[in-house]
């Protein structure tokens, strides 16, 4: 078979030209369980025949929910083979949000993971007239829900083998129906500025993103991949799902998200796809462990840190790096380098890449300095998430590369990123004005992200276009940038700068409560919960010196002049944070209002209430007064 040309066929095509390699992996109870190809095909071929049994049919949508599982894969393969449409949704949504998705998609199917999925269902049941049953895959606490219309995995498979053999080529005849322009997937994206959007993407769209991809980059059959970001994210659907049934390499799922990172240092991946926040978590680790190392131990450490620095420096200059250089990194890949890669599980990667949204410029130094081929991607759920790479030799913490062959991309007149490429989107589900507002009568994408091309052809991204701002004074203002620098400490989870038609920049931050807590634990602070540890005067010490070595990096004009400290985190369930971890900007703006007022006031503090929403939906109000402190001195701010 040449050039398979929807997702179904491609999982026939892989059986037929793999019979014998592992095609996916998942930990359960400490032991990889492998599946071959054919396999992979038996069970795509079961459930979707289980699910014409069912009565889902051409057109229909089906939902999975969950962490990263076979079956969830399985089951929006089955779907697309009968013709269907899959919307795959975030495992940790709230009711509210869950039941939009799945209300606007009009799903007739749902495939749960477990118990506490198909409970959120149930509470929404009545909300969801389309929604006509409900498969989970484990049944661990369901054994008790008597109903007709919820079902096990393992039983709609066997439903399946039974229509398939009153029903002989039925599978293999609704294959070949499929066309490449069919819709494949709607994709939600994340709702920065409001309800989450459903990105409709063909066959089409996504297999030949991931051919362009592997035309810009070495991608190996006998690759190994760890797929553990959420299933909703089009980056796993495109660069886990997809380039896996393209390529033919091995996606493994790991036992649970709180195991991740001992499963990919198990593992030991080739490629690895990780958002900023993942970056960002690692390195904290690794500057906590390098921190409570003995002084011997710190001190090699930041002298092999320095040394591989630099050397990243010189090569991202495209200078030479000098003889002793080399041999001290040479030194540095055995004492220091190596083994904190082993630590990550990063020992065997071939290249990494960070994408979803823009990371800081020291993370990324780090990890390339260690030895780590980190590399920016950048795209987004319209374009089917893929626009450019970074080759490997001009990787760099400013620029996201060079366009893949085939994309192209121009600059609008007031900055804004165009896209033109075989991976653009349909247009929105149900939302044809929104179409036409992103996509022009020439077909460009207008992306909403502000940038330019560099001399070398390098694209690079300042910030969302409507977040490009500027002081009062007319300097220009990247409120990320300045965010991804004050994330690069390890005390700091997340930051909201803020500064636009304002005489200076002044900053919200969120502790890290882990870091934090370790170094109040160590330095002898007792503290009884978030918000107390927060307005704690040493934890506040602490962060305004955090900032004082960011303000040492950034020019005079766009230093933080005030901060205050967050009594809590940011949060998605508080619609604060979309489900990818991005700043829901303007949300924040308008919750946190007397905040920003009372930075550019002759205020010490600022008393406010603060919503918050519990895991089960349940909302309470928060009262707490903060303290507004000045940066340099460190003393309260008084306008």
């Amino acid at each position: 078979m040449a050039d398979p040309d929807t997702l179904p066929r491609l999982v026939r095509w892989n059986a037929e030209r793999f019979p014998r390699k592992t095609a996916i992996r998942e930990k359960d109870r400490g032991i990889w369980q492998s599946f071959t190809w054919p396999q992979y095909l038996d069970h795509v071929r079961d459930l979707a025949l289980g699910l014409a049994a069912l009565g889902f049919a051409r057109g229909d949508t089906l939902s999975v929910i969950g962490d990263n599982r076979p079956r969830l894969y399985w089951a929006q393969l089955a779907a697309q083979a009968l013709g269907g449409v899959a919307v795959p949704v975030y495992q940790d949504s709230i009711a509210r949000e869950l039941g939009y998705v799945l209300a606007h998609a009009e799903v007739s199917v749902v495939v749960a993971e477990d118990q506490e999925q198909v409970d959120k269902i149930l509470s929404l049941r009545a909300d969801l007239p389309a929604l006509r049953h409900v498969i989970y895959d484990d049944p661990r606490g369901l054994s008790q829900y008597a109903t007709d219309w919820l079902r096990p995995f393992g039983t709609v498979e066997q439903h399946g083998r039974d229509f398939g053999r009153a029903h002989p080529g039925y599978f293999e005849a609704q294959v070949e129906k499929g066309q490449p322009g069919d819709l494949a997937m709607i994709s939600y994206t994340s709702g920065t500025t409001g309800s989450p959007k459903g990105a409709m993407l063909t066959h089409a769209n996504v297999i030949q993103s991931a051919r362009t991809f592997i035309s810009a980059e070495e991608v190996r059959p006998d690759d190994e991949c760890l797929a553990y970001l959420p299933m909703a994210w089009v980056g796993d659907a495109l660069y886990s799902m997809v380039l896996s049934l393209v390529s033919g390499f091995t996606c493994n799922c790991p036992e649970s998200p709180e195991t991740v990172q001992r499963d990919l240092r198990e593992l030991g991946p080739t490629i690895l796809l990780a958002p900023p926040r993942i970056w960002e978590n690692m390195l904290t680790s690794v500057q906590v462990r390098a921190a409570d190392a003995s002084l011997l131990k710190r001190r090699v450490f930041d002298a092999f840190r320095s040394v591989g620095e630099r050397v990243e420096t010189l090569v991202a200059e495209g200078k030479p790096v000098p003889a002793a250089l080399r041999l001290a990194r040479a030194a540095g890949e055995h004492l220091v380098y190596r083994p904190v890669r082993d630590q990550l599980g990063l020992r065997l990667a071939r290249w990494a890449y960070t994408g979803g949204a823009p990371l800081g410029p020291d993370t990324f130094r780090f990890f390339r300095a260690f030895g780590v081929n980190l590399k920016q991607v950048y795209g987004s759920t319209e374009v089917s998430a893929l626009v450019s790479i970074q080759p490997d030799a001009e990787a760099n913490p400013v620029t996201v590369g060079r366009p893949c062959p085939g994309i192209e991309v121009k600059i609008a007149d007031r900055g804004e990123v165009l896209v033109k490429s075989a991976g653009v989107f349909k247009g929105y589900f149900k939302a044809p004005d929104a179409t036409r507002e992103v996509i022009d009568g020439d077909g460009w994408f207008h992306t909403g992200d502000a940038g330019f091309f560099d001399p070398r052809g390098h694209l690079v991204i300042i910030d969302r276009a409507k977040d490009v701002g500027a002081l009062a004074d007319g300097t220009p203002l990247a409120p990320q940038f300045i965010e991804n620098k004050l994330k690069y400490s390890p005390y700091i989870r997340e930051a909201v700068a803020v500064g636009h038609e304002r005489p200076f920049v002044s900053a919200m931050i969120a502790i890290d409560l882990s870091t934090v807590g370790n170094w109040a634990e160590r330095h002898n602070v007792a503290y009884t919960s978030y918000m107390d540890l927060s307005q704690k005067p040493e934890v506040q010490a602490l962060i305004r010196d955090e900032i004082g070595k960011c303000n040492a990096t950034l020019p005079a004009a766009t230093r933080v002049r005030r901060f205050l400290l967050l009594t809590k985190d940011l949060d998605a369930d508080d619609a604060e944070m979309t489900r990818t971890r991005k700043l829901r900007r303007r949300y924040v703006a308008e919750k946190y209002a007397p905040f920003v007022a009372a930075f550019y006031a002759a205020l010490d503090d600022v008393e406010v209430s603060t919503a918050v929403t519990y895991e089960d939906g349940r909302s309470a109000t928060i009262q707490s007064r903060v303290r507004i402190h000045d940066v340099e001195t460190g003393a309260p701010a008084h306008g």
